[in-house]
């Protein structure tokens, strides 16, 4: 990036905006190198969830109800929006629960090379220095963080989805 751009990789402000006080030229600055972790990170993230999409897209094109649209004449967007997207996207709320912690702690390797400040590199140091406490501690936010990706993600479901709801029992 910095043959190109000209700047670096490593971190989220210059050298001369590591320990300033923020102000609007650190957060320019902050700008300025944010943008190439967040699409390392956002890249990879992205490529699961289209996976997960495709695969449950495929699955809702080849049910019957798909090919009966289709023989009374129904245009192909039309159908493809109406039917089989709504009924894909029920698993893709589900797995998005899942990647809440992977947004607080990026991905270890990424914030490893680019020295970025987040819990991965803590939990790595934590676990090379032997430190349960602290390993121990990071481990209980990234379960706190999945409970409540996992929540939001019941709740998103519950509310797209009107067979998911919960009745009166």
């Amino acid at each position: 990036a910095f043959a190109y751009f000209g700047i670096g990789i490593t971190g989220l402000f210059s050298p001369d905006f590591e320990q300033a006080p923020w102000s609007i030229a650190r957060f320019i600055d902050l700008l300025k190198h944010i943008w190439v972790p967040a699409i390392v990170l956002g890249v990879a993230g992205t490529a699961r969830l289209m996976r997960v999409m495709r695969v449950n897209l495929i699955d809702e094109l080849n049910k019957p109800y798909v090919v009966t649209a289709r023989a009374k004449g129904m245009s192909e967007w039309a159908l493809v929006l109406k039917y089989p997207v709504r009924l894909a996207f029920n698993p893709l709320i589900s797995t998005i629960g899942w990647y809440l912690p992977q947004l607080f702690s990026g991905s270890l390797i990424v914030a490893t090379v680019m020295n970025l400040p987040n819990i991965g590199p803590l939990l790595l140091r934590a676990l090379i220095q032997q430190d349960m406490y602290l390993a121990g501690s990071v481990l209980m936010i990234y379960c706190l963080l999945t409970i409540l990706g996992t929540l939001i993600s019941d709740i998103l479901l519950a509310l797209l989805d009107p067979r998911i709801r919960m009745e009166d029992a």
